[in-house]
């Protein structure tokens, strides 16, 4: 054999064995995809379906979010690691006010966002974003990032394909930091409740929790099914009619008597397709404004209040002076109004959503649901998500205020 012919047989046998030996980076020897790109990386789907390389070792997260991305964080034990927020309600605190007949004013406080409950610290982080603000890319550059966490459909940033939303993407991307975007139910035509289950199991794959993120969103599915089936059965004839009514101020200035969730949106989804009731509002559209006239033609069997440029309590539509055009409402004079947990910047569902679904579910079917201490459910709902101890759970009752529910 000459040199020659066994120099061009080492090659060969050289590329066989190196091909052999190959796979490309986002798979694996059996041809599956991997979690894993390279040494000290881990590849996340995120919900755009775009693979996105972050370090395996997440030490400083920036999050736009309005409680959902935090409260997920904070269940994993992974929330000392956020150094910049999206949103000015993840550390707020409120109070409420109305008139009354003789004069005087009820006044409430104490009402927070669940996340300054768990982590008062969080007060102390800075911003790079809020609603109507475009994010300041000199601050999110400062703080270093190992990656930062969008949550489509939260008030910083509301529409999925809006020009506010492109931007903020491809700056981000354009900086070299590792981005991570998830799409709310607000982001999809169904609104199905599930599309958070996949929210935080993505946030659980970021930080490499997958099990204990599945077990979180399995606990919610579970708590929300268990209404589905109390109600499935329920004959059309025997629907209650339920109006999701935001008692807004800065809409009573404008002349409205509140604003109100219509089809098409998540409320009007767990009104209709979890709790099996009817959505008394028939017109497509979220926060649709509707004066005193609207509401009396509406006549709902049940109102539910929802947080609406502020906290609403049952005894506001009951006994505010502005509110009382609406006595004769069947649903006021019934006393079949419920109010829902005060939720900060109330554009997409959080961890708690399943706290509105059992309200709307009692305030629909108080017979069926007679035997959920709604009180009793909620300290374990906070324990079980949160893994807080009870103390906690009650002071997270308080601060949503949620406080009517507790039997004397």
């Amino acid at each position: 054999m000459t040199f020659r012919n066994l120099a061009l047989i080492l090659v060969i046998s050289f590329i066989i064995i190196f091909s052999a030996g190959c796979v490309s980076e986002d798979q694996s020897a059996d041809g599956n995809e991997s979690d894993v790109s390279d040494s000290g990386y881990r590849t996340v789907v995120d919900s755009r379906g775009v693979k996105v390389e972050i370090p395996e070792d997440i030490e400083r997260v920036v999050t736009v979010s309005d409680g959902l991305v935090e409260g997920v964080m904070y269940s994993l034990g992974v929330e000392d690691t956020i150094v910049g927020l999206g949103s000015t309600c993840i550390a707020i605190e409120k109070t409420y006010s109305y008139p009354v007949d003789d004069g005087t004013c009820v006044n409430g406080s104490g009402g927070s966002s669940i996340q300054l409950v768990l982590d008062p610290d969080i007060n102390e982080v800075p911003l790079v974003m809020e609603y109507g603000v475009a994010m300041n890319y000199e601050t999110l550059s400062s703080l270093d990032p190992d990656v930062v966490i969008i949550r489509l459909g939260s008030c910083s940033i509301q529409e999925k394909d809006s020009e506010t939303a492109q931007k903020t993407i491809e700056t981000i991307e354009s900086l070299g930091i590792p981005l991570v975007v998830l799409y709310s139910p607000n982001c999809y035509s169904d609104q199905s409740l599930s599309h958070i289950s996949d929210e935080i199991e993505i946030i659980g794959d970021v930080f490499g929790k997958k099990e204990q993120a599945a077990e979180i969103a399995e606990y919610l599915e579970s708590q929300v099914g268990l209404v589905e089936e109390r109600t499935s059965d329920i004959a059309e004839n025997e629907k209650p009619s339920v109006l999701m009514f935001g008692l807004s101020a800065t809409h009573r200035a404008q002349g409205g008597a509140g604003v109100v969730q219509g089809l098409g949106t998540t409320e009007s989804y767990m009104i209709e397709d979890v709790v099996n009731a009817k959505n008394a509002y028939r017109s497509e559209g979220t926060w649709q404004i509707v004066n005193t006239e609207q509401v009396l033609a509406l006549d709902p069997d049940v109102i539910v209040l929802c947080t609406a440029w502020g906290y609403h309590p049952m005894d506001e539509l009951y006994n505010a002076t502005y509110y009382s055009a609406l006595s004769e409402l069947t649903a006021v004079k019934n006393e079949r109004v419920m109010s829902l947990p005060f939720m900060p910047c109330n554009c997409d569902k959080r961890l708690e959503y399943p706290i509105e679904v059992m309200v709307i579910a009692k305030a629909a079917y108080p017979e069926l649901f007679e035997d959920i201490e709604l009180e009793e459910w909620l300290i374990e709902f906070y324990m079980n998500v949160y893994g807080v101890d009870q103390a906690t759970a009650e002071e997270l009752l308080y601060a949503q205020w949620m406080e009517w529910c507790i039997e004397e």
